[in-house]
């Protein structure tokens, strides 16, 4: 399952070079992956309240080319790695005029409950796994 959601460029977003600035892709990635959940008919507010967070463990990113001001962009995000404990998310940020791809990148994610420790999520919450593990689309 791969999510897209669309994201016009900001000029609060852009640098002083008219180029969007780095750190915006981080608020990009959050963007999809919140739409991801959506569309596993679960919201990121459902699953905290559930008991289940998901902080960042680490970003990647890798800049392919610039986006500008007012572009339209979609941000295509998939559920790439599922364990017990920890997820990864995928995504790839293109350009809607012409199909450029912009920057690609990933997120990993520990499972932990409102407490920060880590639990096993297949084990806590069976049926929310199995909905994950359906979505996953690793990497080919």
């Amino acid at each position: 399952m791969i999510s897209k959601s669309r994201v016009v460029v900001r000029y609060a977003e852009t640098d002083k070079m008219g180029i969007v600035h780095h750190s915006r892709y981080a608020v990009w990635f959050e963007v999809g992956r919140t739409d991801l959940t959506r569309c596993l008919g679960l919201t990121y507010t459902e699953m905290e309240s559930m008991g289940v967070l998901l902080p960042v463990l680490e970003l990647q990113c890798r800049y392919h080319k610039p986006a500008l001001y007012e572009d339209e962009v979609t941000v295509e995000t998939r559920l790439s790695a599922l364990e017990r404990v920890r997820m990864e998310f995928s995504y790839r940020v293109v350009r809607d005029r012409d199909g450029a791809l912009l920057c690609t990148g990933i997120t990993r994610h520990a499972v932990v409950g409102k407490d920060m420790r880590p639990f096993n999520l297949q084990k806590r919450f069976p049926e929310l796994y199995e909905t994950l593990r359906k979505a996953e689309e690793p990497e080919t």
